[in-house]
């Protein structure tokens, strides 16, 4: 009975342990932490401010006429933001470095959910299939993307190999897939209606299960 027990322990850890990880889009974009993007850690009014002292900065710059109204207002939002603590002049300083640090993590993976079993939602854009079965496709979040709109960036493209065939009712059919995740780069070539197109990658899953979207 005790070696029962320890086996039904350890296989619940085991299970456990294999328990998919569910996902959000999101999760797949790095983001900066609040060290390297201190405008992350302003609220919405505060960014608001800024936004009318950068404007109204910007026109100067370049030569432009700044009405009376738009230079109280910026005044305004100059006194508020440093009674608050905030150093405008530092923030303003550092938006081209943060901007590009921004563009270089759009096409960048996210490290902790590689080899992970995860679960995560999204449209089917099927590679490979017979009549209506499904082996192989792109996950993308949301409608339309590769075909009808500009791809995603590779870290909110995800290829997935199914271990079975699954039935799909046409383009784009909305499920989870679960499995194992890959955080690896690579390119897959597309048909498309004028011809085909290499859509870069960030991710893959080989695919445990592949079942329609419900909430």
């Amino acid at each position: 009975m005790r070696i029962a027990g320890w086996l039904l322990l350890l296989f619940s850890a085991l299970a456990q342990a294999e328990a998919p990880r569910q996902l959000k889009w999101e999760d797949l974009a790095p983001r900066l932490s609040a060290a390297d993007n201190p405008f992350a850690r302003l609220s919405l009014d505060q960014i608001e401010l800024l936004v009318d002292i950068a404007g109204a900065r910007e026109r100067r710059a370049l030569g432009v006429a700044v009405s009376a109204a738009d230079a109280a207002r910026e005044q305004a939002a100059a006194a508020k933001l440093k009674a608050a603590g905030i150093d405008v002049d530092a923030l303003l300083a550092r938006r081209r470095e943060i901007a590009e640090k921004q563009r270089a993590l759009a096409n960048a993976v996210n490290p902790s959910v590689d080899g992970q079993v995860v679960r995560l939602p999204g449209y089917v854009l099927p590679l490979e299939f017979s009549g209506k079965q499904v082996t192989e496709f792109l996950l993308v979040p949301w409608v339309g993307a590769c075909i009808h709109t500009p791809p995603p960036p590779p870290n909110q493209i995800v290829h997935v190999v199914a271990d079975k065939p699954f039935d799909v009712s046409g383009m784009y059919d909305a499920v989870w897939v679960t499995g194992r995740m890959a955080a690896r780069a690579g390119k897959k070539s597309l048909q498309l209606v004028d011809g085909s197109a290499d859509i870069d990658i960030g991710y893959a899953i080989a695919a445990a299960r592949v079942e329609p979207y419900k909430n």
